[in-house]
């Protein structure tokens, strides 16, 4: 009898550590929807030194970065609960076409993704990320999903979150971002180890240009800042 209670207790304890595991990523969601997040998993993974990250609450960042945010990387935001299935699928297809597989990542699996795992493609990152995604967009407003992305984005080497970023390469705090500021932070948000704020490619001007003209589309659209969050 005793052999036999081994497996039986070794599955016990397996089911209560993913249990644990379980409501304790749900709780962590559910707590990081009222304070700041002081540093995320990519912060702890990144090899720059110094870094620069300072949290500031969403009514420190201008509209305009918001605006920038959503018109570069997810036009959806505010329509889909946290997944862009269109995207997904045109993705997909490339990929089987034999083309180089490119990012269908809302900003809600961006702001999963960057505060709780790790770079990569495995299907276990995937996964995890679709499950913190749901918890993120059932917990929080789109309001504070924004203002958590904003934080935690990366906008150049060791530079996180755009009050960091604002002050490192404007000299002024996110707040006074003007709207062709806030596209070029924007601009970067695909790769930021290479393309560069402060050193802006003829490609990088080009795609300010580029987001500014959905900025202006977003707004004729109806898209109001904080009104429409």
């Amino acid at each position: 009898m005793k052999r036999r209670s081994w497996p039986l207790r070794l599955a016990r304890g397996a089911a209560l550590a993913l249990a644990a595991l379980t409501l304790g990523s749900i709780a962590t969601v559910g707590l990081f929807r009222f304070v700041p997040v002081p540093v995320t998993a990519f912060m702890l993974l990144d090899d720059e030194r110094p870094r620069h990250h300072d949290w500031v609450p969403w009514a420190a960042i201008s509209r305009h970065a918001a605006t920038a945010v959503i018109a570069a990387e997810d036009q959806k935001f505010l329509e889909h609960g946290g997944f862009d299935f269109e995207a997904i699928d045109q993705a997909l297809t490339a990929a089987q076409r034999g083309r180089r597989l490119r990012g269908a990542s809302t900003i809600s699996q961006q702001v999963a993704k960057n505060l709780f795992l790790w770079p990569g493609q495995s299907w276990a990152r995937k996964g995890l990320e679709a499950w913190f995604t749901l918890w993120i967009e059932a917990l929080w407003p789109k309001r504070r999903i924004l203002e958590v992305y904003l934080n935690s984005a990366e906008f150049g080497p060791g530079v996180w979150g755009v009050e960091a970023a604002s002050r490192r390469y404007f000299g002024k705090p996110a707040a006074r971002l003007d709207r062709a500021e806030a596209a070029l932070l924007a601009a970067v948000l695909p790769n930021p180890k290479r393309l560069r704020v402060a050193r802006p490619s003829h490609y990088l001007r080009e795609r300010q240009d580029w987001i500014l003209w959905q900025m202006g589309m977003l707004e004729r659209a109806g898209f109001k800042g904080d009104a429409s969050l």
